[in-house]
C-alpha cells in the first residue's frame, strides 16, 4: 500500500509524452508548495524535441531517475498528449515494485495506470500540473489533494436517462478510451473481470467510439464488468453524413446488454472537473435513480502477476 503524502515530501514533475512550457507549471508549482510540499522539476520539463518533451532516451531517463529516488514521494506527469507508451516497456520497475509510490495524470497516462495495475499497485487518474491554472477546476485540485494525503474521499453525481441502475464491486481501473484500446494485447493491457470500469475520451470521431466499443467487446473486456463509469466524451466529432448516435449513445448500445451497473456524466476526462479516481482501489458503485454514488471500500489487494 502507497502511504499518504505528508507536509515536508518531495514530489516531481517530470514530462512523459508532450513537451511543456516551463511558465505553465506556475500556478501548480504554488498550489503543491502550499499544500507543504516541495517540488521537483525534472529534466523534461525544459527539453524539446519536436512534438515531445525530449528524446525517448531522455524522457525515459527522467522518469526512471524520479522513479528509483526513494526520496520522491510521488511523480506527476506534466501533462499528455502522446509518447507514454514509447517508453513502457523500457521503464524498469523492479525498485518501484518494492517502494511504491503514487503515480499521477490522465490521458496519454491511461497506459502507465494500466501498467503498473499489473503488479497490483494503485495510483491516481487526475488532473495534471499544466492544466492546474484553468477556470473551474478547483474540485478537480482539491479531490487529488485529498487522495493524496489519505483523506476519506467519495463522489456523487447526478442521474442520466442512460444509466443502467445497480450495484457493483470490485477494484476501479481505466481512464482514455483510445489509449486502452492500444494496451490491448501488450503488457499494459488490464484484467477487466470483476472490476469497475471508467472511460473517458477527447477529439474522436462518434465512428471510432463505437469501432473502439466493438473492440473493447470483442475483446471481452465489457461483458464480466462489475459495472462502468462513462465520464466526459469531450469535442466529439462525426462526418459529412453522421453516424446517427452520440457517444454515450454508442456505448450505452455495446454495453447495456450486460448486467452490470451504468453511470454516465461522471466527472473524469478532459474537462476542467476531473474528479481524480484512485485506479486499482476496491470501490462499491451505485447507479440508482437519484443518482450515482461512487465510494473506496479498501486499497488494492491480490495483486496480479503480469510482469
Amino acid at each position: 500500500m502507497i502511504k499518504p503524502l505528508q507536509v515536508g515530501d518531495k514530489i516531481a514533475i517530470v514530462a512523459l509524452a508532450r513537451k511543456v512550457a516551463a511558465a505553465d507549471l506556475e500556478p501548480a508549482i504554488k498550489i503543491l508548495q502550499d499544500w507543504g510540499l516541495e517540488v521537483v522539476l525534472g529534466q523534461t520539463i525544459q527539453e524539446s524535441y519536436h512534438q515531445f518533451a525530449g528524446l525517448d532516451e531522455v524522457r525515459l531517463a527522467d522518469f526512471q531517475t524520479q522513479l528509483n529516488n526513494d526520496g520522491i514521494k510521488a511523480i506527476f506527469s506534466a501533462r499528455g498528449g502522446y509518447g507514454t507508451t514509447r517508453l513502457l516497456d523500457r521503464i524498469d520497475f523492479t525498485h518501484f515494485r518494492m517502494q511504491p509510490k503514487w503515480l499521477i495524470g490522465f490521458s496519454d497516462i491511461t497506459a502507465l495506470h494500466s501498467h503498473v495495475h499489473n503488479f497490483g499497485l494503485e495510483s491516481i487518474h487526475g488532473t495534471m500540473p499544466a492544466l492546474f491554472g484553468r477556470p473551474g477546476s478547483s474540485e478537480a485540485i482539491e479531490s487529488l489533494r485529498q487522495l493524496l494525503f489519505g483523506e476519506s474521499i467519495s463522489y456523487r453525481c447526478p442521474a442520466h436517462e442512460l444509466n443502467q441502475n445497480g450495484t457493483g464491486t470490485g477494484r476501479l481501473i481505466g481512464g482514455n478510451l483510445s489509449i486502452l484500446i492500444t494496451c490491448i494485447g501488450t503488457a499494459s493491457d488490464i484484467d477487466t473481470t470483476g472490476k469497475i470500469l471508467f472511460l473517458e475520451d477527447l477529439d474522436e470521431y462518434l465512428y471510432h467510439i463505437d469501432r473502439m466499443l466493438v473492440q473493447l467487446d470483442r475483446a471481452g473486456k465489457l461483458i464480466n464488468l462489475a459495472g462502468l463509469l462513462v465520464g466526459d466524451m469531450s469535442d466529439m466529432k462525426d462526418n459529412a453524413v453522421p453516424f446517427g448516435k452520440t457517444a454515450y449513445e454508442i456505448i450505452r448500445e455495446h454495453a447495456g446488454k450486460y448486467n452490470f451497473p451504468i453511470s454516465f456524466g461522471f466527472p473524469t476526462g478532459h474537462e476542467p472537473k476531473n474528479l481524480a479516481l484512485v485506479c486499482g482501489r476496491q470501490a462499491l458503485l451505485k447507479v440508482e435513480a437519484s443518482g450515482t454514488s461512487l465510494q473506496y471500500t479498501g486499497p488494492a489487494t491480490s495483486p496480479e502477476t503480469k510482469s
